[in-house]
């Protein structure tokens, strides 16, 4: 089929196809091999987005800077302090404002719906850098990096450790029902996708070839997997009895070498950064203080390793950024 992106909303991946979704992947591949010859790509000299950041980010605002630089656009970083959005000024008329002066929106932050509400009321592109419940700029740049090592992503086994409830879990089902790999849910099974969503996932699996499955057990769920992601347990600010519940809940998931082993031998790590490795943090040693753990979601020795590829992954935020900002500006 032939792909037209250009004035699309990119907000969660339930809303692309899985041609849409390659599409984005060669694109971005190709950016990637033009940025890494120095040929120039700057088709939007002129041009300037807006990056709603009500949830701060290293990885999501550099992303977004150096790609709309690398195409010639200018950007204005909006960060907790520096926009009225939901407090003096409505969603939709930030909006009808923004998009009166700039060519597409990033929003970070809280529920899905915000996002969505600035879409419906925006004249330009929204993306979604991420929310409570969805992550697709990430997604992209997982199933990038996925494709890059394995050369392929149908048929590729991902299991998802961890609370899978929120964002990047959510997320990640989507993405390998949408490009027919196998995906598992391995953690308690309070920490699951919603009901809906899986049910959802499973509908779009039966369509590609997908297989999802979710299970408590981590020597079944990982055995002889592909790739094994993870991410942080518990956000900042939340209080110590929900860390307390998490990690006890949690503590059997951490990504560990004899978990990496039971994957096999050609198996990768994933994270989407940061990650709680080591004491090289000051949340790193509050955890340590409070709960005795020098180490939290994945053991240091996982995360350093040869099986770990998530610089690959971090760098390829900004190459599939860079490919969705360039197919959807008009």
């Amino acid at each position: 089929m032939a792909v037209n992106l250009k004035g699309r909303d990119f907000l969660k991946l339930l809303d692309f196809e899985p041609e849409e979704i390659t599409y984005l992947l060669d694109l971005a591949a190709k950016l990637k091999d033009e940025k890494k010859k120095h040929i120039l790509h700057d088709n939007f000299r002129g041009r300037n987005v807006a990056l709603i950041f009500e949830k701060t980010s290293t990885r999501t605002r550099c992303s977004f800077e150096v790609a709309a630089h690398d195409m010639g656009m200018g950007t204005t970083y909006l960060d907790p302090t520096g926009s009225q959005i939901g407090k003096k000024e409505s969603i939709a008329d930030t909006a009808r404002v923004l998009s009166s002066m700039y060519d597409g929106i990033e929003y970070r932050g809280f529920g899905q719906d915000i996002v969505e509400e600035l879409a419906k009321y925006s004249k330009v592109p929204v993306w979604n850098g991420l929310t409570n419940e969805f992550h697709p700029t990430q997604m992209l740049a997982d199933l990038l990096t996925i494709r890059e090592h394995f050369g392929k992503l149908e048929g590729i086994h991902l299991v998802y450790m961890g609370d899978a409830r929120y964002n990047t879990g959510n997320s990640l089902m989507v993405a390998c029902a949408k490009m027919g790999m196998h995906f598992t849910t391995c953690a308690p099974k309070k920490y699951w996708q919603n009901e809906e969503l899986i049910n959802t996932s499973k509908e779009i699996a039966k369509k590609t070839g997908a297989v999802i499955d979710l299970t408590e057990d981590v020597n079944e769920g990982t055995k002889n997997c592909d790739v094994i992601s993870t991410d942080v347990w518990v956000s900042m600010g939340e209080p110590d009895e929900i860390w307390e519940e998490r990690i006890n809940d949690l503590k059997p998931y951490a990504v560990t070498k004899a978990v990496m082993d039971n994957a096999g031998e050609n198996a990768v790590f994933m994270h989407c950064l940061p990650a709680f490795h080591d004491q090289g943090t000051g949340i790193g040693r509050q955890i340590k203080d409070k709960f005795g753990l020098s180490e939290m979601e994945v053991t240091d020795e996982v995360f350093e390793s040869e099986k770990s590829i998530v610089f690959q992954e971090a760098e390829n935020r900004m190459h599939t950024i860079k490919a969705v900002m360039y197919a959807t500006i008009e």
